[in-house]
């Protein structure tokens, strides 16, 4: 909803915008995943990464967009809702297809340090607070012709007051989302997004490092830590 608020912006510059809600979504993702599907449409094999192509199946339309959120090699499906359950069968039929839920997804896109909005990051977090200062090229950077081009500008040169950070636990279950983890110190009680992946000592100041030594205290593992830009 958010998206195409943001998107009816546009229509002062007359540019049309029209919200599609008769299409489902299917993602096939995993090293084979090329393979499964070119069976069923031979053409997505000379896709490539974020290539958009119309193919047809069985009379249908098919928006196939070589993509995914799980860090691994896919394809995000878009389809007309009632085909969708014969073409999630036509894939199921393929030797290298399961299916899995969001949850699963979830863990994959976690591993590879893939942040959600809604989840790991919202509406308020900038780029550089979610460590994905990697999406913004140096050209943009410069041109700063952007949303929030100048929030960005000044956290990048500055460093941000927040950055997102991971937490492993060294036994019992993860910790889920919305749990809160306090500190023996008492100086900091944060609700956990989701787990990440380890920092690398050398990005984190001395303010930073004090907070890993309470971690510790708080029988946090020593591998949980900061992604930085």
């Amino acid at each position: 909803d958010q998206d195409i608020e943001h998107l009816r912006k546009l229509e002062a510059m007359g540019i049309s915008v029209e919200a599609v809600t008769d299409r489902a979504l299917l993602a096939l993702q995993g090293p084979a995943a090329e393979a499964a599907l070119a069976r069923l449409m031979p053409e997505v094999a000379e896709m490539r990464f974020m290539d958009v192509r119309d193919l047809a199946w069985e009379g249908e339309t098919l928006w196939v967009s070589r993509s995914g959120y799980t860090g691994e090699d896919g394809f995000e499906i878009s389809l007309p809702a009632d085909h969708a359950e014969a073409f999630a069968r036509a894939l199921l039929d393929q030797p290298e297809v399961a299916p899995i839920g969001l949850g699963a997804r979830d863990s994959l896109r976690l591993e590879a340090g893939l942040p959600l909005h809604g989840h790991d990051i919202d509406a308020f977090t900038s780029p550089v607070e979610a460590a994905l200062g990697f999406a913004l090229s140096k050209s943009r950077r410069e041109a700063g012709n952007f949303n929030g081009a100048e929030r960005v500008a000044k956290e990048m040169a500055e460093g941000p007051s927040r950055v997102r950070v991971g937490l492993a636990v060294k036994e019992g279950a993860p910790a889920r989302e919305g749990a809160e983890r306090g500190l023996r110190s008492g100086l900091a009680q944060r609700r956990v997004a989701r787990a990440r992946r380890p920092y690398r000592h050398h990005h984190l100041d001395e303010g930073d490092r004090q907070r890993e030594r309470e971690r510790e205290m708080a029988g946090l593992d020593d591998h949980a830590g900061f992604l930085t830009a």
